[in-house]
């Protein structure tokens, strides 16, 4: 998709919030410093209008960005954030829950994992969570320009194997420096919503 217009609609906490479009959306989940505001960057050909930040777990609402008045990003609250108190996190997972199964305009996932290290447990619990609500998908390795060519057989062994994927997974290596992955991600992203 040629991306011209994005603009962030709104920070939600609550589904009376949320979006009364029914543009479909794609989720944006993985934990906290993996890459998600990166990878929205790469996506819509901007350098900085998904915030990166410094400190893990300042994402505490779903951020919804409209693409080109045809669908909807949306970046989900990192996981794994150890400065987050146990109340705070109860509730993060309760919107996040109510997100991803409830909502009808959902029409897929994009779990960004780091590709420089074995996914956390944290990554294999939330694929295993996505795939017993059925939920379409699309694993992507960050940080791949970090991983020498050499080893992205490795990386995609380690991933799979880690998460025990089903047999028609996919998963595509990703870098927000060299742009490696993005063609692969807008297409996956175009045949999940049926936007071009």
């Amino acid at each position: 998709m040629d991306v011209n217009h994005v603009d962030l609609t709104i920070s939600a906490v609550r589904p009376d919030q949320y979006p009364k479009t029914d543009y479909p959306e794609i989720a944006l989940v993985g934990r906290s410093n993996v890459g998600k505001s990166s990878l929205t960057n790469t996506l819509i050909n901007r350098k900085n209008f998904a915030h990166t930040s410094s400190q893990p777990g300042k994402t505490q609402t779903l951020n919804f960005y409209d693409v080109e008045d045809q669908l909807y990003f949306v970046d989900v609250p990192g996981y794994g954030y150890a400065k987050v108190s146990k109340k705070q996190r109860e509730n993060f997972g309760q919107m996040i829950e109510n997100y991803l199964t409830q909502r009808r305009q959902l029409r897929g996932v994009i779990l960004l994992v780091d590709g420089r290290h074995a996914p956390t447990a944290d990554d294999v619990q939330m694929y295993q969570w996505l795939s017993y609500y059925n939920l379409p998908i699309l694993v992507v390795a960050t940080k791949i320009d970090k991983v020498k060519p050499s080893q992205y057989t490795k990386v995609v062994k380690e991933v799979k194997t880690s998460m025990d994927f089903q047999d028609h997974q996919p998963l595509i290596l990703f870098s927000a420096t060299n742009k490696r992955g993005k063609d692969e991600v807008w297409h996956w992203i175009e045949k999940q919503t049926g936007v071009k």
